[in-house]
């Protein structure tokens, strides 16, 4: 069992995060050579985003920011359009058929499905069937976590919540 794309863009993005400049670049040029993807430190790729086929053939900009326990297929590109600055957001528990492009200043929902070879070039909503070119609704489910739940198997998991907590006090026996 060899080492796929993410564990290496995983590692890139550790050294990457702590501003080591070179060591991520080698990480990202073996990606390409064993992979031949690109998938740069620079992309903000959520946990357990898994890539089909160890990666082969994924294209993923630099600035593209990518939810959390994506699955994304074998020839999927997720980049810009000519003449637009910003990139794709791509939000969680989203399933992206192989050969899909995701291009622009879009924004693919939570739970969406992307068909095999479509050309998304407009933001799709939550829970999401989209397939074609260009990419067309196909169907909106109305409860995506069950369906989640039932076509993978899975629970999602839980968002954290990043600040801290603070604790009550306990109530003294004078105040009551």
């Amino acid at each position: 069992m060899g080492i796929d794309a993410m564990t290496l863009y995983r590692m890139g993005r550790k050294l990457y995060l702590r501003g080591i400049p070179v060591l991520p670049a080698m990480l990202r040029k073996a990606i390409h050579y064993l992979h031949g993807s690109y998938i740069p430190a620079e992309a903000d790729i959520g946990e357990g985003t898994q890539l089909g086929y160890g990666g082969m053939g994924i294209v993923i900009h630099k600035d593209a920011k990518i939810g959390r326990h994506c699955l994304i297929s074998h020839q999927v590109t997720v980049g810009g359009r000519s003449g637009l600055k910003d990139l794709p957001v791509i939000g969680d528990y989203v399933r992206i058929g192989a050969g899909a492009k995701i291009l622009g200043n879009i924004h693919i929902g939570d739970f969406a499905v992307i068909g095999a070879n479509a050309v998304v070039v407009k933001d799709v909503a939550p829970g999401a069937v989209v397939g074609g070119i260009p990419a067309k609704e196909l169907r909106r489910d109305p409860d995506p976590l069950a369906t989640y739940e039932r076509e993978m198997g899975l629970r999602p998991q839980p968002t954290r919540r990043p600040e801290v907590v603070q604790s009550v006090p306990p109530v003294s026996s004078a105040a009551q």
